[in-house]
C-alpha cells in the first residue's frame, strides 16, 4: 500500500439512509491537483471532511504525515457576525502587511476589493460572506488547500483569477489541491487528476475533466453497462469536448483520435436552423427589440437592491469610498455617469420608480404631479406589448424630471430575435439583473424603448425559489397533475413524470412533498415546471446554481431540442458557451458581442488591469464618458472591437486569445515532455537491469522506447513551431 500525505485506509461510512463509502483506500500526494466529481448527494463534501478529521469514519482509519497543515472551505463558513471584516478575513493584519507583498495583495484585491474592511460580519451578503472565507484560507500556507464549491457567488473575472492563483500558488511538485465544483472549465483548467464519488467507492482518472469525460465513456462502454442514458449524455458531452469547445480550448488532455471514435456516431448538439425555424413559427418576426435604451439610477437613491444587489452594493462602495476603509478592487467595473430627462404627467409612472427608488413619491410630489388612471392602453415605453399611446389627462401638464447618476445601460439598441440563443456575462454589479428585468418588461427603462412580440409568453429561471416555495405543502405528484398528459420533445411524445425521471428523480419521489425536497432537487423541479408552462422565450439567471456536473449535462440535453428563444446570465462560462450561440458581456453600460465567446470579455478585463481603455470611456466630467456604440440584432460593437485593437501593444506574430491558447499548449507540451523524459529514464533502467539473453523482451522495452522518442520528437517540432509564432 502507498504511504500517503494524507489517505483513507479501508474507509466505510454509513448513515441513516445512505451508505456512502465501503472500504475505500484512497489519498493524495504532494503535488496532486485533484478534482472530485458525482452526483450530488454521493459523498463529495463528506469525503473533504473525513480528510480533515471532522467526520469520523465508521471502520477503517485517515491517515496524515507528522506536521502537514490542512485547510479547508466549507459550502458554510464559521466566521463571527460581530468580528469586522479585517478581524476575520485579514486575521487582525494591517493593510501594510497584506498590501506590501504581491501574492497576499492580490488575494485581498480579487476577493475584497470594494468591501468595507470596518464592516461586520453579520452585516455582509452571502456572496461577500463566501469571499471572505475564501480570503481569509488564501491568505495561510497550507500544504493541502481542500475547496468545495470555491466559484460560488464568484464572477468570472474572480474565477478567472482563482484558476491562475491556484495553478501558481505552489512550485511543481510542491502542495496539493482538492477541488470539489460543478464548474468543468474551472476543473480542466486547474486540475491534473479526478477522482468520482459514486456507488461508496472513490474512481480515480488521470487528467482534467475533458480526459475524465473520455475515459468514463470507454469504461462505460468496455462494461457494456445498463444506464444507457447516463452513458449516453456522457458521450454528448464528450463530443462537445472534442468539437471545437472554446470553453476548454486552452486545455485538451484527451487523445484526439480515441475520442474521435468514441463520438462517432453523435450527432451534433444542436439543429440551430431547425430550432430557429421551428422558434419563428411560434413567434413571428418580433421577440424583443431594446431601441435608444437608457437605465440611470439616482445618484442619492441607494434604495434599488430589489432590483438589481449587486449594482447596488457597488453604488453603496463607490459612494462611501472616500470615508471609509474600502479594498481598492483589482478590476474596477467601469461605470458610466450622466443625466437623463424625462417628462412625466402621472405620479405613477413607472420610470420614477425605476429611476428613484423609494423616493419616487416624494419626488413626484415635489413636481406637482397626481395619481390618475391612463385610458387606453400602456405604450411600449413602459415595458408592455401595445403599440397605442397613452390618452393624456387634459387637466395635467407633463413636468420634465433630471434624473443623474450611474447609467446602467447608456443608449443600448440590442434587438433579439425568434430562436437566438444568447449568453450574457459581466462582473458582479455590471447590471445583469437589472438587463434581464428590462428585457421581460417588469422594469421600465428611463429612456428608450423596448418592443416585446405580442406572441412573446416569458419565462424566468431566477436565482431566488420564490415561487416554488409557495407550492412546498403539494406533493410532487399534485403539482404535476396540474399540468398536460403529454408534451412533444425531441420529436418524441413524453409525460411530465417522464421529463421529470430524465432530470433525475426516482418514481418514488412523486409523493414527496415540494418542501421536502433537496436544494438541487428544487431547482431541477423549476426547471421542469418552467418547460412544462411551455414559454417560448426563456430567460434564465444563473441556471447552473446546485446542479452537479452530471444534471448539468442533461438540462443542456433538453435545452439543445428546446425551440424558442434562450437567453442565459451565467458566470459559468462552460455552461454559457455550451447552451448558447453567441455571447455579449455587459460592461461600461453596454450590451457588445464576443465573437471569440468569454475569452474576449477576459480580455477586455484584462487591458482595463493595465490601465488601458478598450472600452472607449475616457474623458468625461464626473465619471468615464458614455460609449459610442449600441450592439444591434447581435452584430456585436465593431467600435469597442477597434478600439480594443487600437489601444493593444505591438503584438508578435499571434495575439488575443491565439497567443493565449498557444502559451498554454507551450506550457503543456513542456510538462509532456518533462514526464517522456521520466518515462525514457524508467525504460533505460529496465533495460540495463534485463536479462540479456531474453531479446524478446528487450525488443519490446526497445519499441517503447523508440516510440516515446518519436512522440518526444513530434512535441519538440510543434514546441518550435509555437514559440516563433509567439515572438519567443
Amino acid at each position: 500500500m502507498p504511504t500517503y500525505d494524507l489517505g483513507l485506509e479501508h474507509v466505510s461510512l454509513a448513515f441513516a439512509t445512505k451508505t456512502v463509502f465501503t472500504d475505500v483506500t484512497q489519498g493524495v500526494f504532494e503535488g496532486d491537483r485533484i478534482g472530485i466529481v458525482g452526483r450530488n448527494g454521493d459523498g463529495k463534501s463528506t469525503l473533504l471532511k473525513l480528510l480533515d478529521g471532522t467526520q469520523e469514519p465508521d471502520s477503517g482509519r485517515v491517515t496524515r504525515r507528522n506536521g502537514l497543515t490542512f485547510g479547508m472551505l466549507t459550502q458554510r463558513d464559521a466566521l463571527d457576525d460581530n468580528a469586522t471584516l479585517r478581524e476575520a478575513a485579514l486575521e487582525g493584519r494591517e493593510d501594510y502587511e497584506w498590501a506590501s507583498q504581491q501574492q497576499s495583495r492580490e488575494i485581498v484585491e480579487a476577493l475584497l476589493g470594494g468591501m468595507n474592511l470596518d464592516a461586520k460580519i453579520g452585516s455582509l451578503s452571502g456572496g461577500q460572506r463566501r469571499r471572505a472565507d475564501l480570503a481569509r484560507l488564501l491568505l495561510k500556507d497550507w500544504d493541502i488547500l481542500a475547496l468545495d464549491e470555491p466559484t460560488n457567488h464568484l464572477d468570472v473575472i474572480t474565477i478567472h483569477w482563482l484558476a491562475e492563483h491556484l495553478k501558481n500558488r505552489w512550485s511543481r511538485g510542491t502542495g496539493a489541491l482538492l477541488l470539489v465544483t460543478h464548474d468543468r472549465w474551472f476543473l480542466d483548467e486547474v486540475c491534473e487528476s479526478m477522482w468520482e464519488v459514486h456507488d461508496g467507492q472513490i474512481e480515480p482518472f488521470e487528467g482534467g475533466y475533458s480526459a475524465y469525460m473520455l475515459q468514463r465513456v470507454e469504461r462505460d462502454r468496455q462494461a457494456d453497462v445498463r444506464e444507457t442514458k447516463r452513458r449516453n449524455l456522457a458521450r454528448k458531452e464528450l463530443a462537445w469536448l472534442s468539437r471545437g469547445a472554446r470553453a476548454r480550448s486552452t486545455k485538451q488532455k484527451f487523445h484526439v483520435k480515441a475520442a474521435t471514435e468514441l463520438i462517432a456516431d453523435v450527432p451534433p448538439m444542436r439543429n440551430t436552423l431547425e430550432l430557429k425555424q421551428m422558434a419563428t413559427a411560434r413567434l413571428g418576426k418580433q421577440v424583443v427589440d431594446l431601441v435608444d435604451v437608457t437605465q440611470v439610477y439616482d445618484r442619492e437613491q441607494g434604495a434599488y437592491a430589489d432590483i438589481d444587489p449587486d449594482a447596488a452594493a457597488l453604488a453603496a462602495n463607490t459612494r462611501s469610498a472616500s470615508t471609509v476603509d474600502v479594498v481598492e478592487p483589482m478590476v474596477r467595473e467601469p461605470q458610466v455617469f450622466g443625466s437623463v430627462t424625462i417628462a412625466v404627467d402621472d405620479a405613477d409612472d413607472p420610470r420614477l420608480a425605476s429611476a428613484f427608488g423609494a423616493r419616487a413619491g416624494e419626488v413626484a410630489a415635489e413636481h406637482g404631479l397626481t395619481h390618475h388612471e391612463p385610458e387606453g392602453e400602456i405604450n411600449a415605453l413602459r415595458g408592455t406589448r401595445g403599440e397605442a399611446e397613452t390618452a393624456p389627462d387634459e387637466t395635467s401638464a407633463a413636468v420634465e424630471i433630471t434624473v443623474s447618476g450611474r447609467k446602467i445601460l447608456d443608449d443600448v439598441t440590442w434587438l433579439i430575435g425568434p430562436g437566438d440563443r444568447f449568453g450574457i456575462v459581466g462582473a458582479n454589479g455590471a447590471g445583469k439583473s437589472t438587463l434581464l428585468k428590462i428585457l421581460d418588461g417588469t422594469l421600465t427603462p428611463t429612456a428608450g424603448r423596448v418592443n416585446i412580440g405580442k406572441t412573446v409568453r416569458f419565462a424566468v429561471l431566477s436565482q431566488r425559489l420564490d415561487e416554488l416555495e409557495k407550492l412546498g405543502k403539494y406533493k410532487v405528484k399534485e403539482v404535476l397533475s396540474r399540468y398536460k398528459p403529454s408534451y412533444i420533445v425531441d420529436g418524441k411524445e413524453v409525460t411530465p413524470g417522464q421529463l421529470m425521471e430524465r432530470l433525475g428523480f426516482e418514481a418514488a419521489q412523486l409523493m414527496t412533498p415540494i418542501r421536502d425536497l433537496s436544494g438541487g432537487q428544487k431547482r431541477r423541479m423549476q426547471l421542469l415546471l418552467i418547460l412544462l408552462d411551455e414559454p417560448n422565450v426563456l430567460i434564465m439567471d444563473e441556471p447552473g446554481n446546485d446542479l452537479d456536473t452530471d444534471m448539468l449535462a442533461v438540462m443542456e440535453d433538453l435545452l439543445d431540442t428546446w425551440p424558442g428563444t434562450l437567453i442565459v446570465v451565467s458566470h459559468d462560462r462552460y455552461l454559457l458557451e455550451r447552451v448558447t450561440d453567441e455571447q455579449f458581456a455587459l460592461i461600461g453600460g453596454k450590451v457588445r458581442h464576443l465573437p471569440g465567446g468569454v475569452q474576449d470579455y477576459l480580455d477586455m478585463v484584462e487591458q482595463l488591469k493595465r490601465g488601458e481603455d478598450p472600452l472607449g470611456l475616457e474623458g468625461a466630467a464626473g465619471g468615464p464618458a458614455t460609449g459610442g456604440d449600441s450592439a444591434a440584432n447581435g452584430g456585436g460593437s465593431a467600435d469597442a472591437a477597434s478600439a480594443a485593437t487600437a489601444a493593444e501593444p505591438e503584438a508578435p506574430k499571434l495575439s488575443g486569445k491565439a497567443y493565449a491558447d498557444a502559451s498554454r499548449r507551450v506550457s503543456a507540451i513542456e510538462r509532456k515532455l518533462e514526464k517522456i523524459a521520466t518515462q525514457k529514464e524508467q525504460i533505460e533502467a529496465q533495460m540495463a537491469a534485463h536479462d540479456p539473453s531474453d531479446y524478446a523482451g528487450l525488443n519490446e522495452l526497445n519499441g517503447q522506447l523508440q516510440a516515446l522518442a518519436a512522440e518526444s520528437d513530434d512535441l519538440e517540432a510543434e514546441w518550435l513551431d509555437l514559440s516563433e509564432q509567439m515572438g519567443q
